[in-house]
């Protein structure tokens, strides 16, 4: 068989036409604007080329290990493994291969005080207005436009998640989306929308049951921020190691406005996270934030843009990774000052901690500022853990190994300590701690 034959069906590999076609006979009855966005998805995704080499965009990536072939939507599961953060919530939604497994409901005040944690199925039809505005409102911009066309095409479920103006939720609210089975395609999502001065924190985690089986995972999240609002989102990615993993962030952020997201980057075999952040109106501040931790031969690739659309606005970005072994980053961010966006004050910085001298870390900043007052930071490093503070430990009787595992863990504490939910602080310390020594 020739190559030209074989190179044709790579464009959509094991999401042909009429896997599509299934997917939407599969759907209930859902609104018609959703279902012909969902068709004209398809139609971009199949006609949209893989990425290529040349693509600045997927600079440094390892192009040649992506495929669509072989995947398949999963069925129904009907076990689950055990939903939990380690924290107490205020609501919780379990997914498992794309449809709603469980759920913990909101206490009746919150319910009557007009809070909204739901499926997008149901917001679909019951927050029509709310969902047709905001859910994947923003067309991507970091490099993936074939894979973003491939979610909302197969999109089939996720969380929705409203709080009304001057709502104030003290506790987290729980999503959990779990891939089950060898070779499930799954494809999560939450959209959350705080209205003017609401507060409110959602905990995502993307978890398989084993962590050998080859899966396929793209999922994507919209984060609004209304005048006076604030989002403190924390995902935490989990797939099983032999998973092919895009994600993709949308956040939009309005006056005097405050963001804040988290992303724990620890599974997948190779994992793409694109995140997004607009300012919208002056006072809008965005705290972009991520830890990862690669070993073996994982590879995360993580790109960022921030535009500052609005005069003084801030924005604040630190991405730390830890790389073992002959794992891989790679950080591409770019900070954007649109021409009356006077008085921005955005930073950007990505650190690698090198605890390997096979591993390696890519790092590519930048700035393009089209106004004349402004103060704009980026920068990147790339050290390896200081010999004088692991001699340190050593003479107080740590072995190496423990004594880089606190260093290590130091060196992540930058970020852990910028949440302020010393509860959820621990629970992610936690985790870290588990996977680090697996």
């Amino acid at each position: 068989m020739s190559a030209s034959t074989l190179s044709a069906p790579t464009l959509t590999g094991s999401f042909t036409a009429d896997v599509f076609a299934a997917h939407l006979a599969s759907l209930p009855p859902l609104p018609s604007w959703w279902l012909d966005r969902k068709r004209a998805a398809y139609a971009r995704f199949a006609a949209l080329p893989m990425p290529a080499r040349t693509d600045e965009m997927w600079r440094f990536s390892n192009i040649s290990s992506l495929s669509l072939d072989g995947f398949a939507l999963p069925a129904v599961a009907t076990t689950v493994p055990p939903a939990a953060i380690g924290i107490k919530k205020a609501a919780r939604l379990v997914f498992a291969n794309g449809r709603l497994h469980s759920r913990e409901l909101l206490s009746a005040d919150l319910v009557d005080r007009g809070v909204v944690v739901d499926t997008l199925q149901n917001a679909l039809v019951h927050h029509e207005r709310l969902v047709r505005e905001h859910l994947l409102a923003q067309p991507p911009k970091l490099g993936s436009p074939k894979f973003c066309a491939l979610h909302e095409a197969f999109l089939t479920d996720g969380a929705f998640i409203h709080v009304p103006r001057g709502v104030e939720i003290d506790l987290p609210i729980g999503v959990f989306n779990y891939a089950l089975g060898q070779d499930a395609a799954v494809f999560p999502h939450t959209l959350v929308v705080a209205g003017e001065n609401s507060r409110v924190t959602v905990v995502e985690y993307f978890g398989s049951a084993s962590d050998t089986e080859a899966q396929f995972a793209v999922g994507a999240n919209d984060l609004y921020a209304g005048h006076g609002a604030k989002i403190a989102y924390v995902g935490k990615q989990d797939w099983s190691h032999q998973a092919l993993s895009f994600h993709s962030n949308s956040t939009v952020v309005r006056r005097d406005a405050r963001v804040q997201s988290l992303n724990l980057h620890l599974g997948a075999r190779q994992a793409r996270h694109e995140s997004l952040s607009q300012l919208q109106a002056p006072g809008a501040f965005s705290e972009m934030l991520a830890l990862t931790v690669a070993r073996e031969t994982q590879e995360f690739d993580q790109r960022t843009l921030q535009i500052h659309q609005a005069p003084n606005t801030k924005s604040d970005l630190l991405y730390k990774n830890a790389l073992l072994d002959r794992a891989r980053t790679i950080f591409s961010g770019l900070i954007v000052v649109d021409p009356d966006a006077q008085k921005t004050d955005a930073y950007q910085s990505n650190r690698n901690l090198m605890l390997s001298d096979d591993a390696e870390a890519n790092s590519l900043p930048g700035l393009e500022i089209q106004a004349n007052d402004v103060r704009c930071t980026h920068g990147a490093t790339s050290s390896r853990i200081d010999p004088e503070q692991e001699f340190y430990l050593q003479s107080r009787g740590i072995a190496k190994t423990a004594a880089d595992e606190l260093l290590t863990f130091g060196f992540f504490e930058e970020v852990l300590n910028r949440l302020a939910d010393d509860n959820l602080h621990e629970a992610l310390r936690t985790l870290i701690q588990t996977k680090f020594k697996n």
